[in-house]
């Protein structure tokens, strides 16, 4: 059988870390008020000369290095990212720049905390057809430069990071058994930046009633994530005639303990084989499940013929999820 393979991984978090006591000096809040409501305890804060090509970039040559590639050999670059460097170029070009990945296409995409899975589903659908061969997958962001620290109700919750991971048909059982994918636009205003579009293009006022940062309704956000990442979850299951009981790790989007907590226990799913590592990066938006895969493997969670479920949501709102056979 020819699949979608994951050959390699690779991640990059910045040095600062941002942690909550830090935090109850910039604006009215509490370790144990976040601690309680997230699992959140700290998370990394990108540089002011770090763009979210930067990140990217050092994500991809760890996983171009454990490959043993050349970046000439990457037909494709695809970025998950809601902070690109700018409107455009694309980060994905600036990446490409960055390693040295001249012989490749290169274009991002734009599905929020979903961006990861999104990307995974587009790298299967060309590398099945033959369209490309080596396709290279990041989740990057830097979330923090779009974040209101006067805003306590989201300032806690972000952080910065980037992870990558190399695809590459294969023949075997291993790689990618199915993607999902999904949203709903009239859920659209409950997690969005409305600032510097076409909609409403950046102004002095624009700049003044603060539209330019992240705006989100917490507790309407919670109920739908939590029945679309269950939905997410059961249908990757059906579509692979698998139980939860089946599954060797759950990789979930890394936004917050009580969402994941409440998913876990409708799917009857043990908290075990769940990866966590939201308490010391936050909710990194694409970044979150490269991130927590390069983790899961590099401390060994994941092992030969393991089945791996993935699964995310974000503004849009869009919802996705995966099965891998590692």
């Amino acid at each position: 059988m020819y699949r979608t393979k994951i050959i390699a991984t690779g991640s990059y978090v910045p040095e600062r870390v941002l942690t909550n006591f830090e935090l109850e000096k910039m604006v009215d809040t509490s370790d144990d008020w976040i601690r309680s409501r997230t699992g959140i305890r700290e998370r990394r804060i990108s540089a002011e000369s770090e763009a979210t090509s930067d990140l990217g970039a050092a994500a991809a040559n760890e996983a171009i290095k454990k490959a043993g590639m050349k970046p000439e050999q990457i037909d494709l670059i695809l970025v998950a990212t809601i902070t690109p460097d700018m409107f455009f170029p694309s980060t994905a070009c600036f990446i490409q720049d960055k390693i040295g990945a001249k012989n490749s296409a290169a274009f991002d995409i734009l599905a929020a905390c979903s961006g990861f899975i999104y990307g995974l589903s587009i790298a299967d659908s060309y590398i099945r057809t033959g369209a490309f061969k080596n396709i290279l997958l990041l989740g990057a962001e830097t979330l923090t430069k779009i974040t209101d620290w006067k805003d306590r109700n989201t300032c806690v919750l972000f952080g910065d990071a980037a992870g990558a991971v190399l695809l590459r048909g294969e023949q075997g059982e291993a790689g990618i058994l199915s993607t999902h994918l999904y949203s709903d636009g009239s859920f659209s205003g409950l997690l969005n930046l409305p600032g510097g579009g076409s909609r409403n293009p950046t102004s002095a006022n624009t700049v003044r009633q603060g539209l330019h940062f992240i705006k989100m309704n917490g507790n309407e956000t919670f109920k739908v994530a939590v029945r679309s990442l269950e939905q997410a979850c059961r249908d990757a299951l059906s579509n692979n005639g698998l139980d939860a009981s089946q599954i060797d790790l759950f990789i979930p989007h890394q936004a917050n303990y009580r969402i994941i907590q409440a998913v876990v226990s409708r799917l009857a799913f043990p908290l075990e084989k769940v990866y966590l590592n939201l308490e010391v990066y936050g909710n990194t938006s694409a970044a979150s499940i490269p991130l927590a895969l390069d983790q899961a493997v590099a401390s060994e969670r994941v092992k030969t013929n393991d089945l791996i479920l993935l699964s995310s949501f974000g503004g849009g709102m869009t919802w996705a999820s995966a099965v891998i056979r590692w």
